[in-house]
């Protein structure tokens, strides 16, 4: 069981991280900073409906983030349809908890109104290259990343589920997704059945770099990183173990190993130049 870190932005974040630098403190009437270091994920939801108003209110607050060169190559689909939404949720048999959330949304890259543009304006396309596909996958993360912080501070958790894209010439299909519109990631929403937890993240000594990319002491960091996890937050089960046994102790580093020791969405590209994109 993780231990419930203190309630100062300082020991918020050494809890995350494990080395936390000096912090400056929000103001009495602005703590979004504490928020921020002690949000959590949720995937136990209450048995109690999302206001759609509430759901749409989000969206349009989500898509109120930046996007590159106001080119707003973002949409969100709110999945409301009960068969659609059991279509979707039966994608993902491994976990249950998916088809428990009270609302369940998609969003996606759109290039297509981009080129409409260029159609109805009579000018030519001439980015037809990996960086239009890019653009709209950021955009649309940005998108997903604003909707979070706004539902939870609506009092909403959510879990993004990167899955969508284990599946997404499937969902493509069902959301009715044209040429040059992708799903990035679907989000599971509700009101929170349980606190949720805190995930330990990599040392900022990795992360947060000055000036000049650095790997200095990397391995022995990432060792260390792997003992507190292990502390702190044991796996419940170790990945693959009747292929690569089983390991005391076990951790992130080797949990995510065995993750991509195994092929995961290696269909992805094709279904992207199946919508029209051209990765060059």
């Amino acid at each position: 069981m993780a231990h419930e870190p203190a309630k100062s932005l300082q020991d918020q974040l050494a809890y995350r991280f494990g080395d936390a630098p000096p912090c400056h403190e929000p103001s009495a009437d602005n703590d979004t900073l504490a928020y921020l270091a002690a949000r959590r994920t949720h995937r136990r939801y209450l048995d109690r409906i999302v206001d759609p108003a509430l759901v749409e209110t989000l969206s349009a607050a989500a898509l109120c983030a930046p996007t590159k060169s106001d080119l707003q190559q973002r949409d969100i689909v709110i999945v409301n349809d009960p068969s659609l939404r059991h279509d979707i949720d039966a994608l993902f048999p491994d976990d249950p908890w998916i088809a428990t959330a009270p609302a369940f949304l998609v969003f996606c890259g759109n290039n297509r109104r981009q080129r409409q543009l260029h159609e109805w304006r009579d000018r030519r396309f001439v980015n037809d290259h990996l960086d239009a596909f890019f653009n709209a996958a950021v955009d649309a993360g940005i998108v997903l990343a604003t909707f979070v912080i706004a539902a939870e501070r609506a009092g909403l958790g959510c879990c993004p589920i990167s899955a969508v894209r284990n599946h997404a010439a499937r969902v493509s299909d069902l959301l009715g997704l044209p040429d040059h519109v992708f799903p990035v990631a679907g989000l599971t929403l509700g009101w929170p059945a349980g606190d949720g937890e805190i995930s330990l993240r990599l040392p900022l000594a990795v992360t947060l770099h000055k000036d000049h990319f650095s790997e200095a002491g990397l391995r022995q960091r990432i060792d260390a990183y792997d003992a507190r996890r292990a502390e702190l937050q044991p796996y419940a089960k170790q990945r693959f173990a009747d292929e690569y046994g089983t390991q005391t102790p076990y951790a992130w580093s080797e949990d995510k190993a065995r993750q991509y020791a195994k092929p995961e969405r290696a269909d992805f590209g094709a279904f992207v130049r199946s919508k029209g994109f051209r990765l060059d």
